[in-house]
């Protein structure tokens, strides 16, 4: 009996070994994961460095770690080809459209044990809804991140404050038309999933208002400006702003009273990647609740598993802004992907409002030049004209 309690527990730690020992008895294969930009723990403030720690426990998968600051700039780069990669992680509506689009593989789960510690509340959520293709990576919501030492509290609140001339040209804008669109259909009161062509074209009408007060349209570029304090107000997300705040402390953070986006972001295995396997045992890895607790704790995002939350910091997992109760969250709403019209009609308005005042200052400049061109050969000819008369009095007065 005894002898066969120990050789089912040495079967039982040789199964759990299972991936560390397929991957040490291959050679060695380099896995392209691509990410948000300061997205995973890498090792500072004594913090844990996720991909050493990977590459330790699995000696045979090096990583080679790329960033991108967009759902759409990721999506054109995956969509353009060229690039080979085995992990990326959007956001909730970029899965949907990449699952429609038949861009992602479906996952092994067998080589995913770890998935069982994701919470029931986060598996086949509405971007998919069967739990083939994605595992929940973080989530959270977007607010307003202001200065406290500029910005009046009279004014806070609302998404009113990213339009407030008083504080003009030091308000950061999102740089997606995704994100900009949401703020401003929530601040007109419409679904941030509209399609509505007259509703986006109001929509777009009020962000080409706030335009001229907007220091600088931004994504990874929000940290500097907010912790230097060159910037007093930007829309952005909470995990981020928990991060900033560690650096500038005149910081504070609201959830706006008209609604506001909250997101899932996922991991995902592209469709064509090289090392699936690889990349299911990097996932695997992500979702062990001791890794996740360290890495969310240094991110400053939310954990989907409530196994990970238990071992971080209580200041942390206690946060209001980064775990709000459930009265905050049912003011948000989630992205769905929208149809290949809505979103061309979208890029197309997030062009106009990025460039139609552009356009119309080098307008006015050319128009401008040309009207003093006309008057400087009017002038020129007027006074070559003169000059021609004067001449010819000359010659009739000599003689």
């Amino acid at each position: 009996m005894k002898r066969l309690l120990s050789l089912l527990l040495i079967a039982i730690l040789l199964v759990n070994a299972l991936p560390a020992a397929v991957f040490a008895a291959e050679e060695t294969v380099t896995i392209n994961i691509y990410n948000w930009g300061q997205y995973i723990s890498d090792g500072t403030d004594d913090c844990i460095d996720v991909i050493s720690e990977f590459e330790a426990a699995y000696p045979n998968i090096k990583v080679n770690y790329m960033t991108f600051d967009s759902n759409e700039s990721m999506y054109t780069k995956l969509k353009a080809g060229g690039s080979t990669f085995d992990i990326i992680i959007p956001s909730d509506y970029m899965v949907q459209k990449l699952i429609e689009e038949d861009m992602l593989e479906q996952l092994d789960f067998s080589n995913i044990p770890n998935f069982e510690y994701i919470d029931d509340s986060f598996k086949n959520l509405a971007y998919d809804p069967e739990n083939l293709y994605s595992v929940p990576y973080t989530w959270g919501c977007v607010g307003v991140i202001y200065n406290t030492k500029y910005v009046d509290p009279e004014d806070i609140g609302s998404w009113d404050l990213l339009w407030n001339a008083k504080y003009a040209g030091k308000i950061l804008m999102f740089d997606n038309p995704r994100d900009a669109f949401a703020i401003a259909e929530a601040k007109l009161g419409y679904s941030i999933n509209t399609e509505d062509s007259t509703l986006l074209t109001l929509a777009a009408n009020e962000l080409r208002a706030q335009k001229p007060l907007v220091q600088a349209y931004v994504m990874d570029q929000i940290f500097d400006k907010m912790e230097r304090g060159e910037a007093w107000i930007a829309p952005y997300y909470a995990g981020d702003y928990l991060l900033m705040v560690e650096e500038n402390p005149d910081l504070a953070f609201y959830f706006p009273e008209e609604g506001f986006n909250r997101f899932v972001d996922a991991i995902c295995v592209p469709k064509g990647a090289e090392h699936k396997d690889a990349a299911e045992a990097f996932i695997n890895f992500l979702l062990d609740p001791e890794i996740c607790a360290q890495n969310l704790e240094y991110l400053g995002y939310s954990a989907p598993s409530s196994a990970a939350k238990e071992l971080m910091d209580p200041e942390l997992a206690d946060n209001p802004i980064a775990y709000p109760d459930e009265e905050t969250l049912a003011n948000g709403s989630f992205f769905s992907a929208l149809s290949q019209r809505g979103t061309q009609e979208m890029d197309s308005l997030w062009t106009m409002v990025k460039t139609a005042d552009t356009a119309t200052t080098v307008y006015l400049i050319m128009t401008i030049a040309a009207i003093a061109l006309v008057v400087f050969l009017w002038i020129f000819f007027k006074v070559r004209k003169r000059k021609r008369k004067a001449r010819r009095c000359a010659k009739w007065k000599t003689a």
